[in-house]
Parts: structure tokens; C-alpha cells; sequence
């Protein structure tokens, strides 16, 4: 992962080109590492191609974590593939997503 502090939030580049039960336990380890002093964050995913519900659960306890220490989760550059899973399961209704990072970081400015 290839971490950036930002004024609005902790930038976070996801390098994992997949998310899954093989791997869910080890991304989830290193975000909770990164997050641990956050409050916003933005993941870009524009390296992940495949997300099954494993990755899933890691955006949703990272939300949680965030979210009771005041802060906020957002999702940037997501594949094609990424955003039918994200709209089948509505996952974009509970965590915003952009089509870019900098559009993202005036949203948590605009919070």
C-alpha cells in the first residue's frame, strides 16, 4: 500500500489487484495499521480488479472504525468490474465513491 497524508485525509493506494478470502486477513492488517492514527480516509483501488465478500467486509469494518472516531470512509478509481459488485451488493449507498482522488478529497472537504 502507498500511503499519503493529505490535508482532508489519509490517502491509501491499494495494491492488491484482488480481495479476497486468500488475502482479506492481510490487507485488513495492514489498513487497520495505517487507519490506526486517521480519521478520513480514501482508498484507491484502482490496482483491484476483483472484490468478493471478504474484501468487502474489510471496507465495511474499516468504515466502522473510522466512523467511531468521527471520521468518514471514501472509495476512488474503481474498475468496471469493482463498481457492478459495489452497486449489486449497494455498497456505494453506504460508502461514497469517486472517479478520482481529487474529487474525493474536496468531498471530505465540503464535510
Amino acid at each position: 500500500m502507498i500511503v499519503t497524508k493529505k490535508e482532508e485525509a489519509t490517502v491509501i493506494e491499494v495494491e492488491f489487484s484482488t480481495l479476497t478470502a486468500t488475502n482479506a486477513k492481510e490487507f485488513k492488517a495492514k489498513l487497520e495499521k495505517e487507519i490506526e492514527n486517521a480519521t478520513n480516509v480514501l482508498l484507491d483501488l484502482h490496482n483491484t480488479t476483483f472484490i468478493d465478500s471478504s474484501g468487502l467486509g474489510v471496507f465495511l469494518s474499516c468504515l466502522k472504525t473510522l466512523s467511531k472516531k468521527g471520521g468518514d470512509l471514501k472509495i476512488c478509481n474503481i474498475t468496471k468490474s469493482v463498481r457492478v459488485l459495489f452497486e449489486l451488493v449497494r455498497l456505494h449507498q453506504i460508502i461514497e465513491v469517486f472517479n478520482s482522488q481529487e474529487e474525493a478529497l474536496a468531498a471530505f472537504s465540503q464535510n
